[in-house]
Order: structure tokens, then C-alpha cells, then sequence
């Protein structure tokens, strides 16, 4: 019988954020594997400089850059189109690349930051790809959030961009929960297709996510770096959804610390989870 690593030799992967942590090791590990993996960057010397470590570190595997801004739609309908050219076929598709912004920015596009790179971004790139994912079936959909989701008591379905009143700490919060509950529907949709969608919690992870962070939480952040897991930690729940045979027929979850993981009540909602889905359908330009 031939071990998981050389069954995972052939595969593709597609990782968004791999300029650094837990991005990074993702696409490392994965390329380990000996796969082909095709990594995404906002900024082509940053994904340059991320390439070159992670194939110092996997010489196995096939690494291959690819650059697009995950806040920007058109961006993002370039990189499926470079993808669906180039590639014969996508076994794993992992949406990881995320921003926390302390003030509230705009995209070209007119929508907020932290909504269009954390959760609109990831949607659209998902839905151009799925014809190649069931294509490549059994293929996996990896969503990273964060147990941060918690924090959200209420969705703001009148202002979901905080046009009306910004949050930097709650914008992000509430793309976190987005990503559950989006999985969650995807998980739905794709119920007998071959292609399964689950999400995780990568634990408090030391990364550069809160490099704009100022005042109390800034200094939480610096008093709190003991606490924090490495990015290589972080990877591993990712890692694990995109590879373990234990999850090869496991969607629709939420996961930490690789194994399945409480949500919070409204991340169950299946009504929410089809109202985002519509609203972001619309937003993207799918409806």
C-alpha cells in the first residue's frame, strides 16, 4: 500500500497569503508533499521572496507564483482565469489570505477592506473555481477563520461594510463568522459532489495580521506574544483539512487544534448562511 505522501505526490493546491506566516507554512508543508502547489500573493517581490523559501525548504514539490489582490473582484476573476488555463486540475483550494485594518478603506471597487479581502474575495475565487474542483473530485475547500467569530452577537445586515459606524477589531470579527457561515452553506451545496468545505480556527497565532493595530489591543498583542502559537502551529489545522484521510468525506465542519470545533450558535444559522450567500452573490457579481 503506498503511504499518504506519495498519494499526495500529484496533487494540486492553491494557497492564498503566502508572503508570510501561517500562509507560508501551509504552502511549505503542502509542497513537501511533493504536490504542486500555486501560490498567491498580493505583491510579486513579497510572493517572489516567499517561493524561493518555501522551495529552499520543500525541494520536492512544484511551487509556482501567482499574483492577485484578493480585495479586488477583477483580480480575482484574472487569477481563476490564469488557473483554469494553466492547470489541468485543483485537488485543494485553501483561502487563508486575510487583512485586519484599523481604519475603515474603500477598494476600487467600492467595497470595505477587511469585507472584500477576509470574505468577498475568498467567495468569488471559490465559486469561478468549482467546475475544476469537481472536476478533480475528491477535492477539498479549506477556509481559515477564527474562533474571534465568537465575538459577534449580532449580524449587521443594514450596514455589513460599517459604512455607518467602523470597527476595525468588529470588521474583522464578523469576516471571521462569514467565512463559517459561508462554508457552511458551500458544505450544503456541494453535498454528493466530490468536493467537501470546511473551516478552522488557527488559535491565537503570532503573524503580522495586526501590524496596524494601535492603542489597548496593540499592547495586549506585545504583552500576550508569549501566549501566542508560531505560525507553524497555526498550519496545522490547514495542513490537516487539506491532507489527513480522517476528513476526506467530513464538510460543512469547523475545526481546531485539527479535529472538529464548536461554533458559535449564530455561525449554525442556516438562514443567515443563505442570506450571505445572496448578498454576496449580488456583490461579486455571480447573481
Amino acid at each position: 500500500m503506498p503511504d499518504n505522501e506519495s498519494i499526495l505526490g500529484g496533487k494540486t493546491y492553491l494557497v492564498t497569503g503566502v508572503t508570510s506566516g501561517i500562509g507560508k507554512v501551509t504552502a511549505r508543508r503542502l509542497a513537501a508533499t511533493g504536490g504542486t502547489v500555486i501560490a498567491v500573493a498580493r505583491d510579486s517581490a513579497r510572493g517572489q521572496s516567499a517561493v524561493a523559501d518555501i522551495r529552499g525548504h520543500a525541494p520536492q514539490g512544484r511551487v509556482e507564483l501567482h499574483v492577485a489582490d484578493m480585495s479586488q473582484l477583477d483580480s480575482v476573476r484574472k487569477l481563476a482565469e490564469q488557473i483554469q488555463g494553466r492547470y489541468e486540475r485543483l485537488d485543494v483550494l485553501v483561502n487563508n489570505a486575510g487583512v485586519s485594518k484599523q481604519a475603515r478603506e474603500v477598494t476600487a471597487d467600492g467595497l470595505e477592506m477587511t469585507f472584500a479581502t477576509n470574505h468577498l474575495g475568498p467567495f468569488l475565487l471559490t465559486n469561478l473555481l468549482l467546475d475544476q474542483l469537481r472536476g478533480s473530485a475528491p477535492a477539498r475547500i479549506v477556509t481559515v477563520s477564527s474562533s474571534v467569530h465568537k465575538q459577534v452577537k449580532e449580524i449587521p445586515w443594514d450596514d455589513l461594510q460599517g459604512a455607518q459606524s467602523f470597527n476595525g477589531l468588529k470588521a474583522y470579527n464578523l469576516s471571521k463568522l462569514m467565512n463559517i457561515l459561508f462554508t457552511r452553506e458551500l458544505g450544503r451545496r456541494l453535498a454528493d459532489q466530490g468536493v467537501t468545505a470546511n473551516s478552522l480556527s488557527p488559535g491565537f497565532v503570532h503573524t503580522g495580521l495586526g501590524r496596524e493595530v494601535t492603542g489597548g489591543f496593540a499592547v495586549f498583542l506585545k504583552l500576550s506574544r508569549p501566549l501566542q502559537k508560531s505560525p507553524e502551529a497555526g498550519a496545522a489545522t490547514s495542513v490537516y483539512l487539506a491532507t489527513s484521510p480522517d476528513v476526506a468525506e467530513v464538510t460543512g465542519g469547523y475545526f481546531q487544534k485539527s479535529a472538529s470545533a464548536k461554533t458559535s450558535a449564530l455561525a449554525q444559522d442556516d438562514e443567515a448562511a443563505a442570506r450571505l450567500w445572496q448578498l454576496s452573490a449580488k456583490l461579486s457579481g455571480l447573481a
